[in-house]
């Protein structure tokens, strides 16, 4: 199948110029939509053409579907890469863009809306063999006393979650059986505001496991493959500052073994496209949480140790392509550090949004820079406060560590505050440098 003459980027920020560029390497037109205050983004002006979708407002121009759709008929372009965030994980988008004709660049709506329901993706990867977090196998119902029984059987303390959480939002840890039923109700109520989906389930809660990712790829031909793991345990409140590949003491054994295992849910559930298998890991034993079905924020770690442009593989695989390499392609090499810099108060983690007088970008051997600032940008109050990712890449986790060091100490950004002088103190940290983290370790560290 031919490659698409254009693709619309509907994002903003650094994976919209990230999308630019894949394009671009394919010989892709592209088209940038954007809010009225997001008209002097870099890939803006970079894209061979630009519509407006509407204001400020996420609700009212990135999320506006019928205002993307539209941008689609009067550019002519074929297919829509979504990037993150906004609309990459709403299955009623896919399914309106492929009813209108158009290709979504990502997996089908019914796949999205099968893994966007926790109970139901936890099922499906348990029937696919997925090693999976003991808990209440489906949703809790209105029958306290089964509630309580599952509880016992789980063993305190339990966690009730929403199904159609994320992000670290509809979660409750219950260490008390008196506390249980309470916990259930206002996690239900919780998640009906915050979803308008009140349903919860139930399952063991884990002392101090490691966020550990699988990277996959799956085309449309029924060919799998998983490009290694990643490490996303120093995260604050579930949301990740820094991530790296591969995930320190994992052992080559165990990564064959787990990504074998989510190669094969991928081919039992028909999966097309990029995605992200999400564990917790404790003592050896992989437990699935969650599967993103999205090119995710730390895509450039694995892009390092492996070789592999993932973005322009979604787009490849969106048009039709079989997946140009087989698993014993695939080879690891080095190691890969990603901070994540964000126009953020480091102390209170409050959005800081303002204009950069000054902008130095680190460079030398194995230094990456995604970021769509510039000199003169104004980081807008209306969206996410992430301004860029720095990444370094070494032969050693020690060697891109220590790049990664002197990378944080060179970048420039002055006229707004940051969070750049946090990863200078975490990377210098001494519990970080030697892979001794958990989910729990940054903010214990920050609390004293």
């Amino acid at each position: 199948m031919a490659r698409f003459n254009k693709v619309l980027i509907a994002n903003r920020g650094e994976i919209a110029l990230r999308i630019l560029r894949a394009c671009q390497s394919l010989n892709i037109s592209t088209v940038a939509v954007h809010s009225t205050i997001d008209r002097n983004l870099k890939h803006v002006g970079m894209a061979d053409e630009s519509v407006c979708i509407g204001p400020a407002s996420a609700a009212d121009s990135y999320m506006n579907i019928p205002a993307i759709i539209a941008a689609m008929e009067v550019t002519d372009a074929e297919a829509v890469h979504p990037g993150y965030g906004f609309l990459a994980e709403n299955a009623d988008f896919a399914e309106r863009i492929e009813e209108s004709g158009f290709t979504f660049i990502g997996p089908r709506a019914e796949t999205i809306r099968l893994m966007g329901d926790k109970v139901s993706a936890i099922h499906a990867m348990s029937q696919a063999g997925v090693p999976c977090v003991p808990g209440s196998d489906g949703p809790l119902d209105d029958n306290d006393q089964r509630s309580a029984r599952v509880a016992e059987e789980i063993g305190y303390p339990v966690l009730i979650k929403a199904a159609a959480g994320g992000g670290g939002r509809g979660m409750r840890t219950v260490h008390h059986a008196e506390d249980l039923i309470s916990a259930i109700q206002t996690t239900r109520q919780e998640a009906e505001n915050a979803f308008g989906d009140g349903t919860v389930y139930m399952e063991k809660f884990l002392a101090n496991p490691r966020h550990i990712e699988i990277q996959v790829l799956a085309d449309a031909h029924g060919h799998a493959v998983h490009l290694g793991e990643r490490d996303c345990s120093m995260q604050r409140r579930h949301q990740k500052v820094i991530e790296e590949a591969p995930a320190p003491g994992i052992t080559d054994e165990q990564r064959a073994h787990i990504g074998a295992v989510c190669t094969q849910a991928c081919q039992r559930i028909g999966y097309v496209g990029a995605g992200t298998f999400e564990f917790l890991y404790e003592n050896g034993e992989f437990y699935f949480i969650e599967m993103n079905t999205r090119i995710q924020v730390e895509h450039p770690v694995t892009e390092c140790i492996t070789g592999i442009d993932l973005v322009r593989a979604q787009i490849e695989i969106a048009s039709g392509e079989p997946l140009p390499f087989g698993q014993d392609d695939i080879q690891f090499s080095g190691h890969a550090v990603e901070c994540r810099i964000n126009a953020e108060d480091p102390e209170r983690f409050l959005p800081q949004p303002g204009t950069i007088t000054a902008f130095h970008a680190p460079g030398g051997p194995g230094i990456r820079v995604d970021s769509h600032v510039y000199d003169g940008y104004t980081v807008p109050p209306n969206y996410d406060s992430m301004i860029g990712k720095l990444i370094a890449h070494g032969p050693s986790r020690k060697q891109a560590m220590t790049r990664m060091r002197v990378a944080l100490d060179e970048m420039v950004l002055k006229g707004l505050v940051t969070n750049v002088g946090l990863h200078q103190r975490l990377i210098r940290d001494p519990g970080f440098k030697a892979g001794e983290t958990n989910i729990h370790y940054l903010e214990s560290k920050l609390a004293k």
